[in-house]
């Protein structure tokens, strides 16, 4: 009897909450370190750029509006839903190339990074709001709200933990976003994507692309829709360029090409202070004279 060939997965990109083919019609094959076939994978256009910038900026009002709280209870139902598919990462993760025992750690990391940040979804403006001392009969508050639109390149070297870790934060503060995942280990931000869609996240909030960062990196930092770009590699030549592209329409960019995301460096509340803006406010002060009479 003939030897079985396998049929490899097509990993497609994630856009508005539908999983299309790349514009481009190209793909690669991921391979593991033993050179073994392990999934066709899209190689995103700058056209796939377009149309996941537009669906997380359509996505940006009713995200942000959400109540803190339901925030929270979604991204805890991202944590339940990944602790019913541990398995499935566990093999992800095995068939390239990490080990049984690491493969456990990120994914029970993982996990415990979106429940972590679930807890303060509705924490975090109050450890970054204030009550600012003025000179005159005012209350002048300063108050955090989501930036908008947040481009992210993921930790090439981590296929789930990274991507968990970046992501969290960024829709954790009220922002929709934009990844590019990891170019040689794409295989569980597709899965990923997979269990956002069936989970609470509504589409667009969380878009997820495939492919080459030395094609598509410039795209993100250039778009005129993107607020932030956060960049988690450690090539001169690429920041200087988001650098330089950011500056046409003033984004803010962060480059967290040191953080250890196996450890608790890995998570805390200012990454989802990171891309929020603070906007201060100024109420009069209803003087003594002119007060209304009753209570």
């Amino acid at each position: 009897m003939a030897e079985r060939l396998e049929v490899l997965k097509t990993y497609k990109i994630y856009i508005g909450g539908q999983f299309p083919r790349t514009e481009s019609g190209r793909y690669y094959v991921a391979k593991n370190k033993k050179g073994q076939a392990l999934a066709n994978v899209c190689l995103s256009s700058r056209k796939d750029v377009r149309d996941a910038v537009g669906s997380a900026r359509n996505a940006v009002g009713g995200w942000s509006g959400r109540a803190a709280f339901n925030r929270s209870q979604i991204l805890y139902r991202i944590a339940e839903m990944l602790e019913g598919r541990r398995a499935q990462f566990i093999d992800e993760l095995v068939k390239q190339d990490s080990s049984p025992k690491d493969a456990e750690n990120e994914i029970n990391l993982s996990i415990d990074r979106l429940i972590y940040y679930a807890g303060w979804c509705d924490k975090y403006q109050q450890v970054f709001s204030a009550v600012n001392p003025v000179a005159s009969s005012h209350f002048n508050f300063s108050v955090p709200e989501p930036t908008g639109v947040v481009a992210i390149v993921a930790p090439q070297n981590f296929s789930l933990l990274g991507l968990v870790s970046v992501i969290a934060p960024v829709i954790a503060g009220g922002n929709t976003c934009v990844v590019l995942a990891s170019e040689e280990k794409p295989l569980c931000s597709v899965t990923f994507a997979e269990v956002i869609n069936s989970s609470d996240i509504p589409g667009g909030v969380i878009n997820i692309l495939t492919g080459k960062p030395s094609e598509l990196v410039k795209y993100f930092a250039d778009h005129m829709d993107i607020n932030t770009v956060v960049y988690c590699e450690n090539d001169a030549a690429t920041k200087k360029l988001i650098q330089e592209k950011a500056s046409l329409n003033v984004k803010r960019v962060f480059f967290y090409d040191t953080i250890n995301w196996k450890t608790d460096e890995g998570q805390s509340p200012y990454f989802i202070a990171d891309t929020q803006e603070i906007k201060t406010t100024w109420h009069p002060i209803e003087t003594v004279g002119s007060a209304k009479a009753g209570y």
